[in-house]
């Protein structure tokens, strides 16, 4: 609400003023409306399930933060107090900071990316967040009203899990899971607070049941969310915490019963859990989520074996950078320069890292000691408050108990996984609660009439214009180079080219902060699209691809050392050379151009197999086949286990019609499912030609499968593939080809009849 009246007290120098009561309904309720952000999924930006959520509460805090300056200007009763968690979050914030400016990556540390937006920019909003509610959210209804609405909005993300898709409006099982962990222990300091205010009530009212079974159904739906994403990292987290309840219980209760039945919790607990891994063939384990993936929590899983190369990577350089780290947010680089080809052992999708998935690892190798330090000193100060919270007795038991689990199970969870908004905006909420537990006793200051001073309207006035710019520079030009972005990428999916590069132009005609991504994406485009630039006009394909080397010189500036942009420069500047073949020196230039750019790439990370293929694709369109061939074979060499690099050097003899060796490549290739490499049907002739004359009737089904793939309406295909089953001696797959050449073709049911009776003899 907002006061306006006629100033009637002297030496007010203006005739308006305004109360406090409209600073605090504009802060309040700027809060309660930040929740909205997790909701917001936006199909016309890039990364919506990042952009869309990251955009709306940047803005907001940005509007919030102008009148936050002028409230605290005007009413310093209302000012934060001194506090050991806001020593470290400015420590903490302070650090990263610093790490930015003397990091390798200064764009990236400070603004970040759009795939994850957590550049410093974004996460310094989560502070601004922490410093408006704990200014404003002063006694338990402001905090009841406020967890209520946390726990709402987290509720309904993971209904739409249910009942929609796992990763609901968030975009990754992991983060939900994260989320849902911060707001199950919300709605339990809920439920125990609702049970106490109950208790002390002289009459209760009838509804109020209701209530307390609102936070028990929140929770359980929470729970399953849980159950359904099977995120190893909160599981582990929440299991932990869950028993960690149970064993504070038999600590601090004074109740025999309440040890009694928390001790048989816990034997019950560690039974079922020993069980589960004694038997997890039972049907039991089988047909549930959770006993599932607690089954998969080993050494030898996956994800594990991939994370624990990353870990090993961070290991090896942190001497380079011990104190400072890499520069916050630049993980990739690290992991480049150690990158071990012994990770497509294990897997060949998602071989880059941005992040270390392990927030402490994660933070020590990018933001060094002074980062790992500051974090932890925030939780530091946590256990001291709440310890002298319950010490002081301004926390009940169970309160305190549920806190301290609370934040161990986010602890734990992020050993495996790292920070998003949702969990940010979590965490910044359970830190203010401590600092107001700690500081509860305040009451508020009544409201009174006040002149609107001028130092209150110059804050409203300067910090409205540095926050006005922000909020237009950095939000909404970032906004409209996302949606110009997306009308790019559309556009080329219907095979509008000059379209499409139009909307590019006009995307990063903005000049944001975060090209990087939009240009990447349309460099990644027109890379692996030569053919529908070979369509246009010789002059607009040359127009477009000299722009295009221009962004991704461009993005190599952020960082020379960047693997992965100086390995996308060099495939587009072999993309502009092969517009260049009636003009030797431009070729060169390009072509030159393109191999040191690649040479750059590999420098950054050796290892790093895919690399070599793009430069053996450039000696391929220089007709250097020998140098094309060594550089594949070397690639074999960092694992020879590496189906795919086998197929690359296959597709090279192929080109150059070089049958020397190339069967034993081939069989290779095959053997890794690579038969798609291939899928031209003119080579999966040849191919099969090779296969069926040596009766190698394996690799020759592989090879049909896949031209039955590409030529689906092509009942010879069927018939040559029901032969080749027949003589591996597989009847069922044979009888069932030959069933699905009659429904191809009714013409051909006699004979494919005939095919079946001579099996079923």
């Amino acid at each position: 609400m907002v006061y306006l009246k006629l100033g009637t007290r002297k030496g007010c120098p203006y005739k308006f003023f305004m109360s406090q009561k409209f600073y605090l309904i504009i802060l309040k309720s700027g809060i309660f409306l930040s929740f909205l952000s997790v909701f917001l999924v936006l199909p016309n930006l890039l990364f919506p399930f990042i952009t869309s959520k990251q955009i709306f509460f940047n803005i907001l805090i940005e509007i919030l933060a102008i009148f936050w300056l002028a409230f605290i200007i005007k009413f310093p009763f209302y000012r934060p107090k001194k506090s050991l968690i806001t020593f470290g979050l400015i420590t903490f914030f302070g650090a990263l900071l610093i790490s930015s400016i003397f990091g390798v990556d200064f764009n990236l540390s400070f603004w970040g990316d759009i795939e994850r937006m957590l550049g410093w920019f974004h996460i310094f909003h989560f502070f601004l967040f922490y410093l408006i509610i704990i200014t404003v959210f002063r006694n338990w209804r402001d905090w009841r009203n406020l967890l209520i609405v946390s726990v709402i909005a987290s509720t309904a993300v993971c209904l739409y899990s249910l009942f929609k898709i796992n990763y609901s409006t968030i975009g990754n099982t992991a983060y939900v899971s994260g989320y849902a962990i911060f707001n199950i222990y919300f709605a339990l300091i809920l439920f125990f607070r609702h049970i106490e205010e109950q208790k002390n009530k002289k009459e209760s009212r009838g509804y109020e049941w209701l209530i307390g079974a609102f936070y028990l159904v929140a929770t359980f739906i929470m729970l399953l969310v849980m159950n359904k994403t099977n995120t190893r990292g909160a599981f582990v987290g929440l299991g932990v915490s869950f028993l960690l309840f149970f064993v504070l219980f038999v600590f601090y209760s004074k109740s025999k019963k309440i040890k009694i039945y928390s001790l048989i919790t816990i034997v019950l607990g560690i039974i079922l859990t020993s069980l589960v891994f004694l038997f997890p063939q039972s049907n039991i384990v089988k047909n549930t989520p959770a006993l599932t993936r607690m089954t998969q929590i080993s050494s030898g899983a996956v994800t594990f074996q991939t994370r624990l190369i990353s870990w090993k990577a961070a290991a090896e350089d942190f001497h380079n950078h011990p104190f400072l780290g890499t520069g916050f947010g630049n993980f990739a680089i690290t992991f480049d320069k150690y990158f071990d080809p012994k990770f497509y052992s294990w897997t060949t999708s998602e071989t880059y890292f941005d992040r270390a998935h392990n927030n402490l690892i994660d933070l020590t190798s990018t933001a060094g000691l002074a980062g790992l330090l500051s974090y932890l000193s925030i939780f530091v100060a946590v256990l001291y408050y709440l310890f002298q919270c319950k010490k002081q007795n301004k926390i009940s038991k169970i309160e305190f108990i549920l806190f301290l689990c609370l934040f161990v199970a986010y602890f734990i969870q992020n050993l495996a996984i790292f920070d998003s908004l949702v969990t940010y905006l979590s965490l910044m909420l359970a830190l203010g609660y401590v600092y107001w537990l700690v500081n509860n006793k305040e009451e508020e200051k009544p409201d009174y009439e006040s002149c609107f001073s001028n130092k209150e309207l110059s804050t409203l006035l300067i910090t409205g214009l540095i926050f006005l710019f922000i909020i237009y520079q950095y939000n909404i030009r970032v906004y409209q180079m996302l949606d110009n972005t997306i009308a790019g990428q559309i556009a080329f999916g219907k095979g509008e080219i000059e379209k499409g590069v139009e909307a590019y132009q006009k995307a990063l005609s903005f000049n944001t902060v975060l090209d990087r991504d939009s240009r990447s994406s349309l460099i990644s485009f027109l890379s692996s699209n030569s053919g529908a630039l070979s369509k246009l006009n010789e002059e607009k394909a040359r127009e477009i691809l000299g722009f295009a080397v221009e962004q991704a010189e461009k993005n190599v500036k952020h960082n020379p050392a960047d693997s992965i942009m100086q390995m996308q420069l060099a495939q587009i500047l072999n993309t502009a050379s092969m517009v260049y073949t009636d003009q030797k020196e431009k070729f060169y230039y390009f072509s030159d151009y393109a191999l040191t750019s690649i040479d750059k790439s590999i420098a950054a990370s050796p290892g790093r197999a895919t690399i070599y293929p793009t430069k053996a694709q450039i000696y391929i369109v220089r007709g250097e086949k020998g140098k094309a061939v060594e550089t594949l074979k070397y690639a074999i060499s960092l694992n020879k286990n590496y189906g795919d690099i086998y197929c690359n050097l296959a597709r090279v003899y192929l080109y150059f019609k070089d049958n020397s060796d190339n069967f034993a490549t081939i069989d290779k290739c095959l053997d890794y499912n690579g038969a798609s490499s291939f899928g031209y049907p003119e080579i999966l002739k040849s191919l099969l030609n090779h296969y069926v004359i040596v009766k190698d009737w394996k690799r020759a089904i592989v090879l049909y499968q896949e031209y039955a793939r590409i030529q689906p309406k092509d009942p010879q295909v069927l018939i040559d593939l029901a032969i080749a089953y027949k003589e591996s001696g597989n009847k069922e797959k044979a009888i069932e080809t030959a069933q699905k050449v009659i429904e191809l073709d009714a013409q051909l049911k006699e004979s494919a009849e005939k095919f079946i009776k001579s099996l079923t003899k």
